[in-house]
């Protein structure tokens, strides 16, 4: 059984591709009802992890209870348990909105009537009751991506497995699936995303991992990891950056320096409007040139870069996250 109040506990998770070790002996645990984020650069292997939690691929090494259920031993009943919203659209085109709900009900051998009664409990909570006689192929993306969360949740899951639900969507269509995520998680769904909007992550989770090369490097609440950086970043631009952080570095109220490719980062404790002067003085003193400079707030962007060391990337060895519904059986 998961730990007490834990709706997902994983415990020294590992998962290779032939020689490559795409999951390298991960643990965390995620309490009931929260939203957590999982986020990394392609490649790193978070779908990896979600693969393997939503039984689409095998256990190799480590130990997982999801929802109070044995994934190695009872993974049917993990399946019963929990949701998916793919990050690739995976709709029969030629269904009807009302007919690829129906389906899936019956997949789980829902009764007619509950079933019913579901489909028009879900069109009506994504907005989709005019179009339940439309075929798929006639919708919007948006509107495409409403349903997948619908049929997400036709079995009433207790934790609903999200991967990059808002990817490509405008904005105006990315903030009225939000409105949608965070009813069904006030309803009492556990929402376990990953997604490369740093301002999703920031502003709807409850607690994010960030993962590369196979490992989770950082966990925390955003605020938290935003603060570790420091109160300020000053980003400096100069004639020999080099010289600039060794110089910087030794300032009391300096709480480290990172360098980026045409300059550093100085993560401060204090107000940088008040630090600044000191900075640019101190640097002048010795000769060296301020070619550009800027002041902000960490942001989950900063988070992200600081510790990945990069941008999120565009490639990568990671897995395909959808595998297959059939073969899944989802």
């Amino acid at each position: 059984m998961a730990l007490e109040n834990n709706i997902i506990d994983v415990n020294g998770l590992e998962y290779f591709f032939g020689e490559v070790k795409a999951v390298d002996n991960i643990s965390f645990t995620f309490r009931e009802g929260a939203i957590f984020s999982f986020m990394g650069p392609n490649g790193a292997g978070k779908s990896t992890v979600i693969n393997i939690l939503t039984t689409l691929l095998p256990m190799q090494k480590g130990s997982v209870s999801i929802a109070g259920y044995d994934l190695r031993t009872e993974p049917e009943k993990v399946r019963e348990s929990i949701g998916i919203v793919f990050q690739e659209l995976t709709l029969d085109r030629d269904m009807t909105v009302r007919e690829i709900l129906e389906y899936h009900g019956r997949l789980y051998s829902m009764p007619k009537a509950a079933r019913q009664a579901r489909v028009d409990e879900l069109l009506d909570l994504v907005e989709l009751e005019e179009k339940r006689d439309t075929l798929t192929r006639h919708l919007s993306g948006g509107m495409k991506r409403r349903l997948e969360i619908a049929r997400g949740l036709m079995t009433r899951p207790k934790v609903l497995f999200m991967d990059e639900p808002t990817i490509g969507l405008d904005p105006q269509t990315r903030i009225r699936i939000w409105d949608y995520v965070r009813d069904i998680n006030q309803q009492g769904t556990t929402i376990f995303l990953t997604t490369h909007y740093m301002d999703e992550a920031d502003q709807f989770s409850d607690e994010i991992s960030i993962m590369d090369h196979g490992k989770i490097i950082v966990t925390g609440k955003s605020w938290e990891l935003k603060n570790a950086l420091g109160q300020d970043l000053i980003y400096l631009e100069t004639s020999d950056n080099r010289e600039a952080g060794e110089l910087l570095k030794n300032l009391d109220s300096v709480k480290g320096i990172k360098e980026k490719t045409k300059g550093i980062v100085v993560m401060v404790n204090v107000d940088g409007t008040y630090l600044l002067p000191e900075i640019i003085d101190k640097l002048r003193s010795r000769g060296i040139t301020i070619k550009a400079v800027n002041l902000k707030k960490p942001s989950m962007d900063d988070v992200f870069v600081h510790h990945t060391g990069r941008e999120l990337r565009d490639t990568g060895t990671e897995k395909s996250s959808v595998i297959s519904l059939r073969a899944g059986g989802r």
